[in-house]
């Protein structure tokens, strides 16, 4: 759920099997993604189920936590937080020279799982051992935790000349 972060992951991450991704779509449907990980877990109770959002979309459906806790319904969240809605900055500077409204913090969205009875877990910098922080969140998760990974990324070109609907 989410612009640039979903994207670009679209590109290396391969569902195992039919109806395994559940995408926003082009038109940039945000705020699906605690929706869909709820559907997806309640229809595939015994599979892995992970949300993967952009920091910006994470702020329309991060209370879903609270869903989660409450009803058991454990998940796992990837945020890919640039601290920024950079699939929208891409055009919109350019365009009008100015960045207005696209920057945004990086902000502890670990913690606020953790306030929703969820677990937290933060990945700040490409020397951190990610495997290790992965195989965590499906321990935790295995145990009936949903989890919320926080990962603190840069920007990048990737994406440059992609077309945002």
């Amino acid at each position: 759920d989410g612009g640039d972060f979903v994207a670009t992951c679209s590109y290396i991450v391969r569902p195992r099997g039919p109806l395994r991704w559940l995408d926003p779509g082009a038109f940039g449907t945000l705020g699906v993604g605690g929706g869909f990980a709820l559907g997806a877990k309640l229809v595939r109770p015994n599979s892995q189920v992970w949300i993967i959002w952009g920091d910006g979309s994470c702020g329309y459906s991060l209370l879903e936590f609270d869903t989660y806790t409450r009803h058991k319904i454990p998940v796992i969240a990837l945020v890919g937080n640039d601290a920024s809605w950079t699939q929208i900055e891409r055009e919109q500077v350019p365009m009008f020279q100015s960045d207005v409204a696209c920057a945004l913090d990086y902000i502890h969205y670990e913690k606020s799982a953790e306030g929703l009875g969820g677990y937290g877990l933060e990945i700040t910098s490409p020397k951190d051992d990610i495997m290790a922080t992965l195989k965590e969140a499906q321990e935790q998760n295995a145990r009936g935790k949903s989890v919320l990974i926080n990962a603190l990324i840069g920007k990048t070109n990737f994406r440059e000349g992609s077309l945002s609907v």
